[in-house]
């Protein structure tokens, strides 16, 4: 399953989690003291043990961290967040000391109190100042006031079989970058037979307003707009009805979406995996998977930059420190983020055990856990020249991604992001399986339950 799909299904749980918490929440009162008067930490993101190399590779890091740091005792915590457990934790003061959040999780938790507020703390973190912008001010209030580090990125694309681009006579060096083009290739792809797709759209499970979110970033458009001190919907317009124009017709002038429909990214991971599926809208972290569980190979994907040229959906995730920590809490808990999750000087090191394990290395997103995809400046380029050293897959098939990324908007998810997903999740299913869509009443009624869903968001 895509870590954007698990992002997902976690900001349910937490908008659900923090809308029965009211109050800030902290982890239990035991003081700062560890062994031997060292500063005691609980840190969640340790990987599962059916993950055994990612899981090794943290627990490596935690004993050659804290032998740098000799005064720092870190205590782990197995997963990220767990649905059934997360408000409960909140609410019982069971919350790590430095806990992983995704991005659409900090602007509830700023507006709720409910992480710490590391201002004073973070003018120490180093190369702070060389994290993306943009991604800084997802932890960032109102008032400049900071509430956590981001330590990883996504950003939507477009993924596409460049084996089955060469059968159709389309140049896999020289992809799609607008829709227009993208409709050209869907058709010369599906002309190919057997079975064969131009292109797959999701519908359910939320998954197609994520995408359709997407799609709307894409040609310039956005979700939701604030209007005073609130959030209103806004892709009932023009913008909105490109979209939706777009995607019924290829559902039903073109046909290169398939009769199949009411699809969720496994459908379209299984049938790319197969070399049945010409192109799908993801972020880079999703090509892995169909190789390892859908048996397809490296040499036969691309990536290219979400077409449109307007912008893209951006995600990813950081961690934030309990409202409860105390000053040496919080300061040991910034060494540990920034040592683990945004440590230049480690990144080589990291790349090159990764490859060294046969890990994909040279995609356009990092390793779970390590060499932060966050930079900027020198240290982006830095990191792109470490992925070509280490390469273990062939870098050349996603360059078009890198390089044209810098040049799109780049959107986070909309507030309440879950809800309004679920509302959008109808616009796509009426214009893919429904010749005779009424894209106009689609748009409206989605319109009227994104606003309630807005209405919530303090």
């Amino acid at each position: 399953m895509s870590t954007q799909i698990q992002r997902s299904s976690l900001a349910l749980v937490l908008a659900v989690g923090l809308a029965v918490t009211g109050t800030a929440c902290g982890s239990d009162e035991e003081g700062d003291g560890g062994s031997g008067g060292k500063v005691a930490i609980t840190v969640n993101g340790q990987p599962a043990k059916t993950q055994p190399f990612e899981r090794k590779m943290f627990d490596q890091d935690v004993a050659d961290f804290e032998r740098a740091h000799p005064d720092i005792d870190i205590q782990p915590r197995e997963g990220f967040m767990d649905p059934k457990t997360f408000a409960a934790k909140l609410a019982g003061g069971q919350l790590e000391d430095v806990f992983y959040v995704y991005l659409t999780d900090p602007a509830n938790l700023i507006a709720r109190r409910q992480a710490a507020d590391i201002t004073d703390y973070v003018k120490d973190v180093p190369h702070y100042e060389e994290i993306q912008p943009e991604l800084r001010e997802i932890f960032t209030d109102d008032n400049d006031r900071v509430y956590g580090l981001p330590t990883a990125n996504y950003s939507m694309g477009l993924l596409y079989n460049r084996a089955l681009f060469t059968r159709a006579g389309l140049d896999p060096d020289d992809p799609p970058a607008t829709w227009t083009e993208v409709r050209e290739a869907a058709r010369k792809i599906t002309a190919l037979g057997d079975g064969t797709q131009g292109l797959a759209e999701l519908s359910r499970n939320n998954q197609g307003g994520w995408h359709f979110t997407t799609w709307m970033y894409s040609v310039g458009g956005q979700i939701a707009k604030k209007d005073g001190d609130r959030w209103v919907a806004d892709f009932n317009n023009d913008k909105g009805r490109e979209v939706a124009e777009t995607l019924h017709a290829m559902r039903w002038e073109d046909n290169t979406l398939g009769e199949r429909q009411l699809l969720v990214f496994e459908d379209a991971q299984r049938m790319f995996g197969a070399g049945k599926l010409g192109m799908f809208v993801g972020a880079p972290d999703n090509i892995p998977p169909l190789v390892n569980q859908f048996k397809g190979d490296y040499a036969d994907f691309g990536l290219a930059p979400l077409p449109g040229g307007e912008g893209t959906l951006i995600g990813g995730e950081g961690y934030m420190l309990n409202p409860k920590a105390s000053p040496e809490k919080i300061r040991a808990g910034l060494t540990w983020v920034q040592w683990k999750y945004l440590n230049p000087d480690r990144m080589e090191q990291t790349l090159k055990t990764y490859s060294e394990q046969d890990q994909p290395i040279g995609l356009p997103t990092a390793p779970p856990n390590a060499a932060a995809d966050v930079w900027v400046g020198d240290l982006r380029e830095k990191q792109q020249q470490l992925r070509e050293k280490y390469a273990t897959v062939p870098v050349e098939n996603y360059q078009s991604f890198v390089d044209g990324l810098s040049e799109l908007e780049k959107n986070i998810e909309p507030p309440n992001a879950q809800q309004v997903y679920a509302a959008l999740d109808n616009v796509m299913q009426g214009v893919l399986t429904n010749r005779n869509a009424d894209i106009d009443a689609l748009l409206a009624d989605a319109e009227t339950k994104v606003n309630t869903a807005l209405a919530q968001v303090r």
